[in-house]
């Protein structure tokens, strides 16, 4: 029996044991069910739902997507960041973190907590919600074995971890030995537990004990209607090619889970966490998965085809949109949206991209890796009258492995705790000598000479301070906020709390932007993000956008819809602004904003003062608009130029700038998509 194959059934608490024994051979299959920490009471009945939410994904109660329309039926914009690593990720353990999940949600609140390189660390306003989304995968381990009190602590392949992050140990001159010692842990574990030298209880039970401390970290610090947590963790695997296939699974509530999390120990292939997760919703426990980091998947994240190799199907997409409504388009390991190769006549296409597998330096693969080409893939299937498989909305995220979301360029701090704490490490500033050996011989990154100056390279130099995922929900609990990502009204920001509305319609006029009403006519009698519009008969469809900026960051230059739409499957896509800053209008011919003139001081990183809007709003009708054919419409919002972090920690030292990386950037914040469905023939 092959090990990846054998996943089956889903896994409970005692699966750890089974999943790692598979990987030396055949198992007996798993139990039916999987173990939960309470007695599930059983799903709702699913009620009968608007054709406006994808059909797709309306397997489950109707109580789990629809919003409640007495309580703040227009919603409230709510931020926050649903993929952050403490100190029982294995990673982020070996990488000096030894935040625990309260630490993390105290930073979300609004205090500082301490970086592993010793210097605080805080965010300039609190965010709405965090979910702490320790990997399954060796959860807790690292940092047991660093303990010298644990059983775990007295294997011999662990010895070399012991204390590895007391105070006086979390130090930069300690890179090449907290390296090399960490990188034969997750072989060397995985052998002891195949060939029966490790003991599987003792790994399960350390995973136990780390979940039951994250699920009641979510508890203490769960106030709603102020501030939401949501119990979440990862799922970390990747395709035999080393193509990422990593999500984050959030919970709905936290009064029944699983007692341990599912990983990439029980599954190699992503459809079996999918089997998991709707075992769990059959028990009454909802939860959603978020993939992320596509851009670093060599083309496996959005394939047209499962994991056999066999051809999408209606069962394969209704299960993965059912488990998988949204995609985080952007994060500190580069922005997934699109990619210059796939998308050669969108002039921002090139924004924050970051070109390797994730976890390597091997270059990835464009197409099968961005969001764009996925939303064309799922029209593709439609037209082939295969279900949508990618029909998703858009957040955003950190994936911070500190605890604390690094999100403004100005004071961005990294994200691998000691080893980029520093300019010079993360290859903005130029590295001493000395240095440059340390960083050579960790051979986590390479050392290249660029213009007579010696820099870090190969990863770190690509990361962006980013992102955050904005919600348009009643309130600020976990059950408004969940329903609102099941409804796909959700949208990405690059760090910057810039929000957008799209809606679609076909009796939105431009003397609705200024009622007081607006937005009560648009939800009664439109759509909004993340649902469809059914063709009208004659009828060309309308969007009402509207954007604003961060009072923090700067104004916005100019506001865009993003259309993408298929001829009997073949890809088309075009990007139109819609609304410019400054009094400008939009160029017919181009589709295209004048330049407002907005520019920045590369010596000390001002901007242009009196340029820029502070919202951007409009209603737009699509010039190029075909009844027949099936297409998707999403907002773009971009800011006026800024300076990119690796600017701002040149300027703040006196250095030259890296003449490899961009020294200004446009922050932008992208809506979920709007699918327009043409009439059945």
């Amino acid at each position: 029996m092959n090990a990846i194959d054998s996943y089956v059934r889903p896994i409970g608490a005692g699966a750890l044991a089974v999943g790692l024994a598979m990987l030396g051979g055949c198992a007996a299959a798993p139990s039916d069910a999987p173990e939960t920490s309470a007695n599930a009471e059983g799903a709702a009945a699913t009620e009968t739902l608007p054709r406006r939410f994808p059909v797709e994904s309306l397997d489950m109660p109707a109580d789990v997507i629809v919003a409640d329309p007495q309580v703040n039926a227009t919603r409230s914009a709510y931020f926050g960041d649903l993929h952050v690593h403490t100190t029982y990720s294995f990673d982020a353990f070996a990488f000096g973190t030894v935040a625990t999940p309260d630490d993390a949600y105290r930073f979300a609140q609004g205090e500082a907590i301490e970086h592993p390189a010793g210097f605080e660390v805080k965010l300039r306003a609190p965010l709405d919600f965090y979910a702490v989304t320790d990997h399954a995968q060796f959860l807790g381990g690292v940092e047991a074995a660093a303990d010298p009190s644990t059983d775990f602590s007295r294997l011999p392949h662990v010895q070399g971890l012991h204390n590895m992050n007391a105070r006086e140990n979390r130090t930069v001159d300690g890179l090449v030995e907290r390296v090399t010692t960490f990188r034969g842990f997750i072989p060397q574990t995985r052998a002891g537990v195949a060939d029966g030298s490790i003991d599987l209880e003792m790994v399960n039970r350390i995973a136990r004990n780390a979940w039951a401390d994250i699920v009641a970290a979510a508890q203490r610090h769960y106030r709603p209607g102020s501030f939401t947590t949501f119990v979440a963790y990862e799922y970390t695997s990747s395709s035999n090619d080393r193509g990422n296939l990593h999500r984050n699974v959030i919970f709905r509530d936290a009064d029944t889970l699983p007692a341990i999390p599912f990983s990439r120990f029980h599954s190699q292939n992503p459809e079996g966490l999918w089997d998991w997760m709707d075992t769990l919703r059959a028990q009454g426990i909802e939860a959603l998965a978020i993939p992320h980091n596509s851009n670093g998947s060599n083309g496996q994240m959005f394939k047209m085809e499962d994991w056999a190799g066999d051809p999408l199907d209606d069962n394969y997409a209704q299960q993965r949109i059912r488990n998988e409504p949204l995609v985080e388009v952007t994060q500190i390991k580069g922005t997934s949206e699109t990619h210059p190769a796939l998308s050669p006549n969108d002039e921002w296409a090139d924004f924050e991209l970051m070109p390797y597998r994730v976890g390597t330096s091997l270059p990835s693969e464009p197409s099968g890796s961005y969001a764009r080409e996925a939303l064309l893939n799922g029209l593709t299937l439609e037209d082939r009258g295969i279900v949508n498989a990618y029909q998703f909305g858009f957040v955003g995220a950190s994936d911070n492995h500190t605890a604390a979301a690094p999100l403004d360029e100005e004071t961005y701090f990294g994200k691998v705790g000691i080893l980029d704490s520093r300019g010079d490490l993360r290859g903005s500033v130029p590295l001493e000598p000395e240095v440059a050996e340390l960083v050579a011989a960790a051979g986590r990154l390479r050392v290249e000479e660029i213009d007579g100056r010696q820099y870090a390279a190969g990863g770190y130099e690509t990361w962006s301070a980013s992102g955050l995922t904005g919600v348009w929900a009643e309130e600020n609990t976990r059950d408004a906020l969940y329903r609102a990502f099941r409804r796909k009204e959700t949208f990405a920001t690059s760090g910057p709390r810039m929000t957008v509305r799209l809606f679609g319609g076909y009796d939105f006029e431009e003397s609705m932007l200024t009622q007081a009403d607006m937005l009560t006519q648009a939800y009664s009698t439109g759509v909004s993000m993340g649902g469809e519009l059914l063709a009208e008969d004659g009828e060309v469809p309308t969007l009402i956008v509207w954007a604003t900026r961060d009072p923090e960051s700067a104004p916005l230059e100019r506001l865009q819809i993003v259309k993408g739409w298929t001829v009997d499957g073949e890809h088309h896509e075009q990007v139109f602004d819609v609304a410019c800053s400054d009094g400008g209008t939009v160029d017919p011919s181009t589709h295209r904003c004048p330049d407002n003139g907005a520019s920045v001081d590369l010596s000390d990183c001002s901007i242009t003062t009196g340029v820029g809007a502070g919202e951007l709003k409009t209603v737009w009708r699509d010039p190029d608009f075909s009844s027949e054919h099936r297409a998707f419409y999403y907002a773009r919002a971009l800011e006026n130029p800024t300076c990119r972090w690796s600017t701002w920690d040149a300027v703040r030292v006196g250095a030259p700038l890296r003449p490899d990386l961009k020294p200004t950037l446009q922050e932008r914040v992208w809506s979920s998509p709007i699918w327009y469905v043409p009439a059945e023939n």
